[in-house]
């Protein structure tokens, strides 16, 4: 008698077939885009790290946000970097920072995109450090009273979500009450609940200038050896008020982002860092790798992990195959 087992094949048959039974799906508005405003005048200068990611002068900033809504992306994520840097990070809280003035614009020219403020003194402090350091420390309480400032002025400029990624202790606590208290009770907090201290950043340093001057983040970023304390970090924002969870990196830390999606019923985000980003452009300019495949593979493994939507600086490339 001949032996019975299952024929998995037969839905593989045809393209057609293998559409029909797919159980994850990329969509352009999956995505999240990061950029970079800078305060200089018409500035449209490459990260060298990071091919095809720019830095961008308000003047020119219009240019790409046209060509962002019209691939159906419908979100950023804004980072600044600023011309003056102080040992409080004062340009992150000031009405007139870069953020601040970038927010305000992009919400005048394209008011139906949701438009996200990254929250942290990292980009503005002369030492590089995510908060206030004294004598090498860096100090938690004294840097969430700048956190709650900056979060305020941001949320005044138009940010539609604050996306505070200090990794401060109590920073989600301490953002809804500054909000609350100021009336932006309706503005979301995106937080970087699991944020791990990664050597995948290092081209993003470079596109923010955000170098720590001394030491590094390990004090306040995560061990990335740690699954449990991912867990402990995002449950204590989650009941601090957080609308909505990050995990970062998420190319090796899909475990960790289908962790959190188990456990928590909030929207997860995973953030395809620069790192993860600068590796598949190197391999791909060096003729190794086919990018567009390996880039929706990758994407799409990052949703099939729980990610409900992705940071990415691949989002218009994605959006473009896509839509092919």
């Amino acid at each position: 008698m001949e032996a019975s087992f299952q024929r998995h094949r037969r839905l593989r048959t045809t393209a057609g077939m293998r559409k029909l039974v797919r159980e994850t799906e990329l969509r352009a508005s999956d995505f999240i885009y990061p950029i970079f405003v800078t305060e200089e005048e018409n500035v449209k200068s490459e990260v060298p790290s990071m091919p095809g990611v720019y830095q961008l002068s308000l003047d020119r900033l219009k240019e790409e946000m046209e060509e962002v809504a019209s691939l159906g992306i419908q979100s950023v994520i804004v980072f600044g970097v600023p011309e003056h840097k102080d040992d409080v990070g004062s340009g992150a809280y000031h009405d007139h920072g870069i953020v601040q003035k970038a927010i305000a614009q992009i919400k005048q020219d394209f008011p139906e995109l949701v438009v996200i403020a990254d929250t942290c003194l990292c980009e503005y402090t002369d030492h590089g450090h995510c908060g206030l350091v004294e004598n090498g420390e860096i100090l938690n309480d004294e840097s969430l009273v700048l956190l709650a400032k900056t979060a305020v002025s941001q949320a005044r400029a138009g940010a539609d979500i604050i996306a505070p990624s200090n990794m401060m202790d109590g920073f989600v606590a301490a953002i809804r009450e500054a909000l609350d208290q100021e009336g932006f009770t309706n503005v979301p907090i995106m937080s970087y609940a699991v944020k791990y201290a990664s050597a995948f950043y290092g081209p993003f340093r470079d596109a923010a200038g955000s170098s720590p001057q001394f030491g590094d983040r390990k004090t306040y970023q995560m061990d990335y050896a740690n699954r449990r304390e991912a867990l402990r970090e995002a449950k204590s924002d989650v009941e601090e008020g957080a609308d909505v969870l990050i995990v970062k990196p998420t190319l090796s830390y899909l475990d960790i982002v289908r962790e959190v999606k188990n456990e928590f019923n909030l929207p997860v985000v995973g953030y395809n860092v620069s790192g993860e980003y600068a590796m598949v452009k190197a391999a791909a300019q060096n003729g190794w790798i086919e990018e567009k495949a390996l880039v929706l593979e990758m994407l799409t493994s990052m949703k099939r992990a729980g990610a409900d939507l992705i940071i990415t600086y691949f989002a218009k490339d994605a959006a473009k195959w896509i839509s092919e």
